[in-house]
């Protein structure tokens, strides 16, 4: 393994995968059928978010009232409709698969760390796994899989603790605000790639506009700035 570098940890929306466009799609088309229409700044704050946080920005955005079960069926709703999107096939972000080549070719441990609920990550997954010609992940986590959401550390640090590497030798990949809180979070060092949403500049953070051109190399060096802070909690 490369110079300490022990495991790479991915975000999957936005990140790898052009899938953000597929849960905006699904919000446009929620706000419709309630009958206004989703700012782009509250779509943007979105991003990364759990489902029951975009609801209620898209709520507050257009200005209705939902009961606790009118909310839960909008948020099954948005996920059911993403779902059908994603099943027609994803498309990799510019760099994004040369990346996750190079970090297996050079022997180091990946992950795949998403908000996303398993049963729609899996369709993504299968997309993925067929494009590669397999599963390119040594373990997945998602979003009702542990005990806190991003921006929360904990699915970073149980990521770190399944594949048994300390968190100060993994690099976490991600595209969000809240992702990019939750990999610093847990004491790695992050890779930021912002897409809808800015992202600021922060200690252990470095920032690029795309992951073309990015192999395993650059994740060395990202490493070697150090995470911002130990891992929260310990």
């Amino acid at each position: 393994m490369p110079n300490d570098l022990a495991a790479v940890l991915f975000d999957m929306d936005g990140t790898l995968v052009q899938t953000e466009e597929y849960w905006g799609e699904a919000m446009f088309e929620l706000a419709a059928s309630l009958g206004g229409r989703m700012s782009p700044e509250a779509r943007a704050a979105t991003v990364g978010t759990t489902m029951r946080r975009s609801m209620e920005v898209l709520h507050a955005d257009l200005g209705v009232e939902r009961t606790e079960e009118q909310l839960q069926a909008d948020a099954r709703w948005v996920e059911d409709r993403a779902g059908e999107l994603m099943s027609a096939g994803v498309v990799w972000q510019p760099g994004a698969r040369e990346l996750l080549e190079s970090v297996r070719a050079a022997g180091v441990l990946t992950a795949l760390v998403t908000t996303t609920p398993r049963r729609l990550a899996d369709i993504v997954l299968d997309s993925i796994s067929r494009d590669l010609g397999g599963d390119p992940f040594h373990l997945t986590v998602c979003g009702d899989e542990v005990p806190a959401r991003k921006p929360d550390p904990a699915p970073y640090l149980q990521a770190a603790a399944a594949l048994g590497v300390a968190p100060s030798a993994c690099v976490v990949v991600e595209d969000s605000l809240v992702g990019v809180t939750s990999g610093l979070a847990a004491g790695m060092a992050v890779l930021g790639v912002p897409g809808l949403q800015p992202v600021p500049a922060a200690p252990g953070l470095t920032l690029t506009g795309t992951l073309a051109g990015t192999d395993v190399g650059a994740l060395v060096d990202v490493l070697a700035g150090g995470p911002a802070m130990e891992p929260a909690g310990r």
